[in-house]
């Protein structure tokens, strides 16, 4: 005879089993959250990437002792606005924006100058988060740094 409330075997195995669901459907939804937010891949073929490695810590020092310092900032309309220093007035300013996470959505912004070391861009951006690589080429040699937005 069987009291009323005592732990059986069925239990136990229904236990198990709500808990092994728990923890697939968890990891299932989480492993289609990360596939959909990935844009692709980081680098082609990451053997390239190490041997470009150095050459690319050089092109950043090269940058830096130019000494050009900029901030980035978003308008109400969505334009960039770029306030810098040490820029040279005949420098082409250009800037690939991409949304860090979400939606791919990436856009190509040219700047033009507004003032002393101010430059705004062509085209808006939506409201959100971005992920700016901004480039500078002058007579002085280039310059290159991401900045994020807001």
């Amino acid at each position: 005879m069987r009291k009323s409330g005592t732990f059986t075997g069925k239990h136990m195995a229904l236990a198990l089993a709500g808990g092994f669901g728990i923890v697939i459907a968890v990891n299932l939804a989480m492993a289609r959250i990360a596939v959909g937010s990935f844009h692709g891949t980081v680098v082609e073929n990451s053997y390239v990437a190490s041997q470009n490695y150095n050459d690319w810590l050089a092109k950043a020092e090269a940058s830096r002792r130019l000494g050009w310092q900029v901030q980035a900032s978003q308008r109400a309309d969505g334009r960039v606005v770029l306030d810098t220093a040490g820029v040279p007035t005949a420098a082409r300013v250009t800037a690939e924006a991409e949304r860090p996470l979400g939606d791919c959505e990436a856009r190509l912004l040219a700047f033009a100058r507004a003032g002393e070391g101010r430059w705004i861009s062509d085209k808006a951006l939506a409201d959100g988060r971005w992920r700016m690589r901004i480039a500078i080429v002058a007579p002085q040699g280039a310059w290159a740094e991401e900045r994020t937005l807001p």
